[in-house]
């Protein structure tokens, strides 16, 4: 080996090791949210008016069903369970294992074409190229280390024509300490996302959309766009939203894989 080549792997091997910690770090935090968190979003889908408008943003966003769609980033399965009740055939992937249980016990209550949920990596989840006709990733992208790679794996797995729909928002615009922390009922937020696990995450300080728009076109998605959800918006206004956060405009991000 050359000096040269000794020195990229150790580059190499120093990168891997900060990706493990910084994933450790936002997984382990969510496992800690886990119960919180699925709590809030069971009690969301308990209204039917939140209910309707976001299995219409799907609805519209994704190709008809029945079609294969990976849910990345899932957490308890609110999306993945969505989508399974309009028809589709979902796997739903996290890394927090405190999210997947919640997930897996919803589903267990599910009667028929309940989704899949795996243990994975967002970045480069473990399945066969052209597996899905969709995925979807919502409240994921803000805090993806590498999303670069992550969204150029993401339509590695896709089929030819196939669609990405994500759901996030710019939640900290003024800096993390600034924005939504989740208050004294989460106070575990900043000691898992500490200054060097934020430095590895681009977005998650992104002061428009547009950033991340931009990343999923540079990933090779064709036909990206940005939408409002307004509706959300409203609805978020009239009936409250998480603990610690405050009312902020969602936008659906979509692009399709060539």
């Amino acid at each position: 080996m050359t000096d040269q080549q000794a020195t990229d792997q150790q580059a190499t091997d120093q990168r891997a090791t900060t990706d493990s910690l910084v994933q450790a770090n936002i997984s382990q935090y969510w496992s800690e949210r886990a119960d919180s968190y699925d709590a809030f979003q069971v009690s969301q889908l308990r209204n039917g008016a939140i209910r309707q408008a976001w299995l219409g943003v799907w609805r519209r966003a994704l190709p008809a069903p029945p079609v294969d769609v990976l849910d990345v980033g899932t957490g308890t399965g609110h999306v993945a369970l969505l989508l399974a009740e309009l028809g589709y055939r979902v796997t739903g992937l996290d890394h927090a294992e405190g999210m997947l249980e919640r997930a897996r016990a919803k589903a267990a209550d599910v009667p028929s074409n309940a989704p899949t949920f795996v243990r994975g990596d967002a970045v480069a989840p473990d399945f066969p190229p052209a597996s899905f006709d969709a995925i979807t990733a919502r409240y994921v992208l803000w805090t993806l280390r590498t999303p670069e790679r992550a969204l150029e794996n993401w339509r590695k797995l896709l089929r030819p024509g196939g669609v990405l729909a994500a759901v996030d928002s710019t939640w900290y615009p003024d800096g993390i300490d600034s924005g939504p922390t989740d208050g004294d009922a989460h106070p575990t937020f900043r000691l898992r996302y500490t200054d060097e696990v934020l430095a590895a995450l681009p977005l998650a300080q992104a002061k428009s959309i547009e950033e991340t728009a931009e990343r999923i076109r540079a990933a090779g998605f064709a036909k990206v766009a940005v939408t409002p959800l307004q509706e959300i918006y409203e609805l978020d206004e009239k009936y409250g939203v998480a603990p610690g956060h405050k009312v902020q405009m969602q936008f659906l991000i979509t692009g399709v894989a060539s």
